[in-house]
């Protein structure tokens, strides 16, 4: 049976509503927001450019050429052109405290240049002065002076303040002034008495109580444990309130920064309790992830922010065990002596440990038996065959995983302990910044020639195929993403001597270290440290190219935006036409900079010096 004609009308009607629902079908939903006009730097090795991203719900759902992108344009579609700026990956803070920061951008700036204005003591103590004039309200609140950041390998008397230079300041008020490194400090004569410090203190495990040449009394410089037990005493007596500032101002500096994750890379209890009640608020622009340290906050890794997976933009990602101290403060621990011993030291002196072997490989064990991710500060190589051996322990009774344990800093690994890295799966996280920050002193009185260059042997982690990652140790230096890019891809010193040749990267590998190698660091690996379709809409927007031009003036790059998960959390405001430098040698010298100020001041490329607040 024949079936009736179809009318041609009725055909071409039915063929049109067909491709309109397969049009319907196959058109994306409209994007939040398309980025193009700029490189796009994706660090993706399947896809290292590209022309625009498209985002959505805080995901990019986009990659490529720009006409590709554009299909995914709507009515309320924002288009974003970079003007020629440079998207990256949003930065990952393979290693910092970004709790402690905020004391960094809020108590008086002893750092040197070209982060701070103190490069004598005499400058020392004009500062703390100034500061404290202009904080009475902190200072009666706290009830001590604090200040950050001195260096002792960069003041002109070659040597750290002692407690009468601080009593010149004051008497009557407890100060305590903190190394650069976080692990040495100097208390006046008032903050010793308080701390109960006097001739008959023994030191305690793992510290020093340094005293006047010649007889018992202490000269006011305190060491490792020593100093951990008032900084941490001190911290302690402030109140919720001020420490939820002092965390929300570490955060802020991290995002101006380009950082999308930080991390408080030692948390106590009281800190770890602190930022849980920010994020619990709302109060994280960022992702923060704590390490809860294993001596004294292990109760915390029991609990349900131990996780993967973010809560309001925190989580407590593992422990961290510290086993030595500085190699700038001549406390980290060496196999063999260091090249100038410190005064009053015997020539065989090379630092010492935090603990004994017993103690590491008990804290390592009860790591791997938990399953927690551990972060173990080594800076000598001594303490690292000490992390090598309990790792070792720990596996042998536990099995291998993929646990990725971290070894921070590593910075005087040798080329064997590099294959135990790789042969018992240590994550090895360096720190090439001590190459523009230190290097000379390492050079010239801490290590030697040849043990300087090889700080942070980036160069034999790459030659054995290994990844790795670089950091700031924020406030150890200032959370600069760029400087920390420079120092990996150039280390050149302060007095531009390159310093390890051998360990020089590409800057793309340094932007790797930063980016997808820190994602993996910390198992994130699926979400962030690329600019790829699915992951998370994580982005910091530059001036210019790190890849491209000379690459010793990465360190000038500037941060111009910082978005996280598709909100703008930073936005760099163009200094004002009356930041002169007349103008940022006032600030400095009345320290009475505000935070934004400072800013303003330091993006205008007048001076890196002025970061005093309040």
């Amino acid at each position: 049976m024949k079936r009736p004609p179809i009318a041609q009308g009725t055909c071409q009607f039915a063929i049109a509503i067909a491709c309109l629902m397969s049009a319907a079908r196959a058109a994306p939903p409209p994007a939040d927001a398309i980025y193009f006009g700029g490189d796009i730097v994706t660090v993706n090795d399947k896809q290292p450019n590209a022309q625009a991203v498209a985002v959505r719900d805080g995901k990019i759902v986009a990659v490529g050429k720009r006409s590709a992108v554009m299909q995914h344009k709507g009515v309320k579609t924002q288009l974003i052109d970079l003007k020629g700026r440079t998207m990256i990956p949003g930065l990952i803070d393979a290693h910092g405290h970004v709790f402690n920061v905020g004391a960094q951008a809020s108590f008086a700036n002893l750092s040197p240049a070209p982060d701070g204005p103190v490069n004598d003591i005499s400058t020392l103590q004009t500062n703390l002065r100034l500061w404290a004039a202009q904080n009475t309200q902190l200072t009666a609140k706290v009830g001590w002076m604090l200040g950050m950041g001195y260096d002792d390998a960069q003041l002109r008397e070659k040597r750290a303040p002692v407690r009468e230079e601080l009593d010149a300041v004051s008497t009557e008020v407890p100060i305590v002034v903190v190394h650069q490194s976080g692990h040495l400090g100097v208390l006046n004569s008032r903050a010793l008495a308080l701390a109960g410090i006097t001739a008959a203190s023994v030191n305690p495990p793992g510290g020093v109580i340094r005293r006047v040449s010649g007889s018992t009394e202490p000269d006011g410089v305190l060491e490792e444990a020593a100093f951990f037990a008032v900084i941490f005493k001190l911290m302690g007596a402030m109140s919720l309130e001020e420490n939820k500032a002092l965390f929300k101002a570490g955060v802020d500096l991290y995002t101006r920064n380009g950082y999308t994750t930080a991390q408080e890379g030692r948390a106590t209890k009281g800190p770890l309790a602190v930022m849980a009640a920010v994020a619990r608020e709302g109060g994280l622009p960022i992702d923060v992830v704590a390490y809860a340290d294993i001596l004294t906050a292990a109760d915390a890794l029991s609990g349900p922010l131990n996780s993967r997976t973010y809560q309001q933009h925190y989580r407590i990602g593992g422990a961290k065990l510290n086993l030595d101290g500085s190699p700038q403060g001549k406390t980290a621990w060496l196999s063999t002596p260091y090249f100038k011993v410190p005064e009053g030291q015997p020539e065989t002196y090379a630092g010492y440990g935090a603990m004994s072997d017993d103690q590491a490989n008990g804290y390592v064990d009860k790591a791997f038996q938990n399953n927690w991710q551990l972060l173990t500060h080594v800076n000598g190589d001594a303490a690292i065959d000490q992390l090598i051996r309990a790792v070792s322990l720990a596996e042998k009774k536990y099995g291998k995983a993929d646990r990725r344990a971290v070894a921070v800093h590593a910075q005087t690994a040798r080329v064997d302990q590099i294959d135990a890295f790789k042969t018992l799966g240590i994550f090895p996280s360096f720190f090439p910044l001590h190459t523009f920050y230190w290097g000379d002193w390492h050079r010239d009185s801490v290590l030697g020639q040849e043990r300087a260059s090889n700080i942070s042997p980036t160069g034999w982690a790459l030659e054995r195929g290994m990844i790795f990652t670089s950091h700031h140790d924020a406030p150890v230096t200032l959370p600069n993403a760029m400087r920390v890019l420079s120092a990996t891809v150039n280390r050149t010193t302060r007095t531009d001597q390159v310093l390890g040749k051998q360990h020089r990267v590409s800057p793309l590998i340094g932007l790797k270290a930063q980016t997808i190698w820190a994602a993996t660091q910390y198992f994130e690996e699926a979400q962030k440290g690329t600019i790829e379709v699915g992951k998370l809409a994580d982005f910091a927007i530059l001036e210019r190219n790190p890849l491209k031009g000379d690459p010793r003036t990465i360190a000038t790059i500037k941060v111009d935006e910082t978005i996280k998960e598709g909100r703008r959390v930073y936005l760099r405001v163009p200094a004002p036409t009356l930041a002169t430098p007349k103008l940022a040698s006032a600030c400095i010298d009345s320290a009475r900079c505000i935070r934004g100020a400072a800013h303003m001041l330091a993006e205008s490329g007048v001076t890196s010096a002025c970061q005093l607040v309040h």
